[in-house]
C-alpha cells in the first residue's frame, strides 16, 4: 500500500465576474503512512472535503502538491478509490453489475466478476448480487459503493463522510464493516467526518482542521486498542479534548454565519460527538 505525502497545499476559488476571491486553506501538510487510517475532523467550511477532493485528483490545488507513493496527483486514478456520502449506485444495474462496470475494461469480464464476487463477500453481501438498488437500505447500498472501490485495487481508499446520511444503527454496524474490511486488506484511508465519536472509534490519527482560511491545528493519536469501547475513560477523555478544542473553531464559524444575531454562549458551543460539525466543504 502506499503513502500520501500533501505538501503545502491550498485551495483559493476565485469570483471572476465579481473579482473576488476566498481561500479554504492554505500551506497544508501531512503525511499520511501506509496502511494507516487517518480522519479529518473539523467544522462547516475548513476544506476536509476539498482536500480529499484534490488528493483523489477530482480537483486541483492552487498551490502545493500531493503524492501517492512516488508519483504527483495530476488527475483521477486507479490508485485511489472513492467513497462519497451518497453510494451514486446505477439503479438499471444489478449489484454485481455496478460493481464489476469500472473494473471490466481493467480486468476483462471473467475476472471482473470474480473480484466484484470477492469484494462482496467481503461487505457480507453475497446473497445480494443480483438485487438492484431499490431493493437494498441505506448501509447496503454503501457497502456496495465500499466493494466498487476496493475491487479496483487502489493503493489508497478516500472516504467522504460515507455514513453521515445513515441512522446510528446502520452507522454502528458499517463502523465495525469498516475496521473489518481495513484490517483484512491493510489499505491506506484517509476519512473525513463530521463526527468525533466515529473518528476515535475507527482512526490511528485524527487530524482537525480549523476555520477558513483553515489549516491543521491539532493532530491526535488514538491509541487506543481495538476494538474500542466509547465507555472507556481514555475514549471519553479523547473525545472530551476534541470536543473542547473544536468549540473555539465552531464559534467563530457561528458569529462568521449570523453575524450580530450571534450571542456566544459557551454551553451550547460544546457539540455531542453525533453533532453534524460542517459537511460537503
Amino acid at each position: 500500500m502506499a503513502n500520501v505525502q500533501i505538501e503545502n497545499v491550498g485551495k483559493t476559488f476565485e469570483n471572476k465576474e465579481e473579482k473576488t476571491s476566498y481561500t479554504v486553506f492554505d500551506d497544508i501538510h501531512l503525511d499520511v503512512q501506509s496502511g494507516e487510517f487517518v480522519s479529518l475532523l473539523g467544522p462547516s467550511g475548513c476544506g476536509k472535503s476539498t482536500l480529499l477532493n484534490i488528493v483523489a485528483g477530482l480537483d486541483h490545488a492552487s498551490n502545493g502538491v500531493v503524492y501517492v507513493g512516488d508519483t504527483a496527483v495530476k488527475g483521477p486514478g486507479a490508485d485511489r478509490g472513492v467513497v462519497f456520502q451518497e453510494a451514486a449506485l446505477m439503479p438499471w444495474m444489478t449489484v454485481l453489475e455496478n460493481v464489476m462496470f469500472s473494473i471490466k475494461k481493467q480486468y476483462g469480464k471473467k475476472e471482473a466478476k470474480d473480484r466484484a464476487i470477492e469484494y462482496l463477500k467481503l461487505v457480507h453481501l453475497s446473497k445480494f448480487i443480483n438485487s438492484y438498488p431499490h431493493e437494498l437500505s441505506g448501509g447496503m447500498k454503501q457497502r456496495v459503493s465500499i466493494a466498487r472501490a476496493l475491487a479496483m485495487d487502489p493503493e489508497v481508499l478516500l472516504m467522504d463522510e460515507p455514513f453521515g446520511a445513515l441512522d446510528e444503527q446502520t452507522r454502528s454496524m458499517l463502523h465495525k464493516e469498516v475496521q473489518y474490511i481495513w484490517q483484512q486488506t491493510k489499505k491506506t484511508i484517509l476519512f473525513v467526518t463530521h463526527n468525533i465519536r466515529e473518528s476515535i472509534l475507527l482512526s490511528d490519527r485524527i487530524v482537525l482542521m480549523g476555520t477558513r482560511p483553515g489549516g491543521i491545528i491539532e493532530t491526535y493519536d488514538v491509541p487506543l486498542p481495538r476494538p474500542r469501547k466509547t465507555s472507556d475513560e481514555a475514549f471519553t477523555s479523547l473525545e472530551e479534548r476534541i470536543s473542547q478544542r473544536l468549540a473555539g473553531e465552531i464559534d467563530k464559524v457561528m458569529k462568521e454565519e449570523m453575524g450580530d444575531d450571534y450571542r456566544s454562549q459557551k454551553a451550547t458551543l460544546l457539540y455531542s460527538s453525533h453533532r453534524d460539525m460542517g459537511d460537503r466543504i
